[in-house]
């Protein structure tokens, strides 16, 4: 009788894991023991890219995302030390609209600066195969924004996360698994509402997430100017980029002074950037404030669901 409660109540837990998991974020959250391990595949077109474009194999990558175009690049560092385009794959499916995700439940894709480290892959993915995001970030958490298990993944549905087919997945996730073959320790990914250009800035004039979106551009321009993937840094519940003061900052201290003394680009050179695939815009907004109000409403919405 004690056994069969035990593994009544055993069976229960584990079915509650599973329900918040879904909520906090996209399925692929399953860790399923599989016979074999999958670890993605390059495909020979792009490696025979990375000889035209004078790249180690191993070398370190960096990936950005733009919501509106639906498109996932994977840069990589050629023999200079600078970073090129290798490729470009179509998103299929996100969730949510342009902005940042502010809470668990909204479903909404994260917008920033991220890192990945390699135990963030899971080969083991109920969406093929996954890794996470890194989301929330020290400047999330420093602005209370809460949520989990954010993944760029294969199949073609979301919950939060970025959904890229089984069949670009397999091909990322191994550029990535690669990278930290050779000598990277953490992939850099970027998330953009969209191509961080003064001209859709302009076109977005008056979104309430604007002041967020001009702090993104200032980190993808600094990308631009060095062609290296820049130095993330949080102070002041904001981002800084290849800050001019080093060491540790607290998320919600006053920046040091002479942080933002680093002078940065506002394009990347024609040669080393390449055309994006077009796709309708998604539209809609979710506004970036210390305090939102339009999170409170969310919150209050959800209370009871999530």
């Amino acid at each position: 009788m004690r056994l069969s409660q035990i593994a009544s109540f055993f069976a229960r837990a584990c079915f509650f894991v599973l329900i918040v998991a879904g909520l906090g974020g996209c399925s692929s959250v399953v860790y399923a023991p599989k016979s074999a391990v999958r670890t993605g595949t390059v495909r020979t077109s792009t490696l025979k890219q990375m000889e035209t474009f004078n790249m180690d194999r191993a070398a370190p990558i960096l990936i950005r995302i733009y919501k509106e175009e639906s498109t996932l690049e994977v840069w990589k560092q050629d023999r200079s030390g600078k970073f090129a385009l290798l490729n470009s794959y179509p998103i299929c499916k996100f969730s949510g609209n342009l902005g940042p995700k502010l809470m668990q439940g909204d479903h909404q894709a994260p917008e920033g600066f991220y890192d990945i480290a390699p135990d963030q892959m899971n080969p083991n993915s109920s969406e093929y195969l996954a890794f996470n995001t890194g989301y929330p970030n020290a400047f999330d958490r420093s602005l209370g924004r809460t949520g989990s298990f954010l993944m760029v993944h294969g199949g073609c549905r979301s919950v939060g996360c970025y959904a890229m087919t089984d069949y670009a997945m397999e091909e990322i996730y191994g550029l990535v698994d690669e990278a930290f073959k050779g000598v990277q320790e953490k992939v850099q990914l970027q998330a953009f509402p969209f191509r961080m250009t003064a001209q859709n800035l302009a076109s977005h004039a008056g979104d309430p997430n604007m002041p967020f979106w001009e702090m993104l551009k200032a980190g993808s321009d600094a990308f631009s100017a060095a062609e290296r993937p820049p130095r993330v840094a949080v102070c002041d519940r904001r981002y800084v980029f290849n800050p001019a003061v080093g060491g540790e900052f607290d998320p919600s201290a006053p920046c040091p002074v002479g942080i933002d003394a680093t002078p940065i680009a506002s394009a990347l050179p024609p040669s080393r950037e390449a055309s994006a695939r077009a796709v309708p815009p998604k539209t809609g907004t979710i506004a970036y404030r210390t305090v939102d109000p339009i999170a409170q409403k969310l919150k209050e919405s959800l209370r009871g669901i999530y």
